[in-house]
This record gives structure tokens, C-alpha cells and sequence, in this order.
């Protein structure tokens, strides 16, 4: 079986998992005399979706069934595919530490690196802007606090 990451690397195969994905319901309703599972896709149906030829389109569903990502009914000649969830897990494993990163410490340490190569005089003049800007801001506060006791006052 091929790396999971491996198979989804290819773009074609992503876009048939976000395709069944989007059909996916959970439900096992029978629907049309087809007998069609909703939350299934025909190879049929995907070739429509995707725009691809038949062949490369059973190639890659091929790829996707040997990794376990998705599985086949078979109604006579008809092959309807599934979307299966479970071997995304690893992938999700694999996602997690990079999700819950600190992103407020790679932040800072971006800013300290980038602070890192300000010259003295650069440096002196950002902080004089902050320090003007945060003041600014204090006073706007001021003013609109004095200005709305001054309304409740009159009012």
C-alpha cells in the first residue's frame, strides 16, 4: 500500500476525495431505481464532475482504494464509490503538532529577528512612533469618555 501522504499528494486524487466529500451524507438512504447509495459517487458521475477521461479517473480511484480512502459497491456493471474517513486520521495525527503551535511565540520570534537588523537610529525612531501612536490613542479614549459624561450631565 502506498504512503497515505504519498496519495494525496496528487491533485486529481484530492479533487475526488473533496468531490465525494462534498456528496457525503450520513445516511444509507436507497434513492432511484439505480439503487444508488446517497453519499456515492458512479465513476461515471466523477469523470462528469472532474472533466477527466474515464481511465485516468479509475486509475486514481484505483490509488484511493488500495490506500483505503475510499470503498466500491459494485451494482452490476455500475462501481459506486464511498469516501472513507478513517485513514485520514493519520494524517490529521501528523497535522496536529503543526496546529497547535504558539503562534503568539512565532510571532515574536519573527518580530526579534526582524527588530534584530533595525539600526539604533531605526529603532529609536519606530519606538518613537509606537510611543506617539499609543498615546494618541490613550487621548482619543479621554476625549470620549469626558465627552459622554459631559452628554449624561446635560441629558
Amino acid at each position: 500500500m502506498a504512503d497515505i501522504f504519498t496519495v494525496v499528494a496528487d491533485s486529481a486524487r484530492r479533487d475526488i476525495l473533496r468531490i465525494l466529500l462534498e456528496r457525503a451524507v450520513p445516511s444509507a438512504e436507497i434513492r432511484g431505481p439505480s439503487r444508488e447509495v446517497r453519499g456515492e459517487l458512479s465513476v461515471s458521475d466523477i469523470v462528469g464532475h472532474l472533466g477527466l477521461s474515464q481511465p485516468t479517473v479509475s486509475k486514481h480511484l484505483k490509488v484511493l482504494r488500495e490506500a483505503g480512502l475510499v470503498t466500491v459497491r459494485e451494482d452490476g456493471q455500475h462501481r459506486f464509490y464511498r469516501l472513507e474517513y478513517s485513514p485520514l486520521e493519520e494524517i490529521e495525527d501528523w497535522l496536529i503538532p503543526f496546529l497547535s503551535v504558539d503562534f503568539d511565540q512565532a510571532v515574536k520570534d519573527v518580530d526579534l529577528e526582524a527588530d534584530a537588523g533595525l539600526k539604533d537610529e531605526q529603532r529609536a525612531f519606530a519606538s518613537a512612533i509606537g510611543k506617539a501612536f499609543a498615546d494618541a490613542s490613550q487621548m482619543s479614549h479621554v476625549v470620549k469618555d469626558a465627552t459622554a459624561k459631559k452628554w449624561r450631565r446635560n441629558g
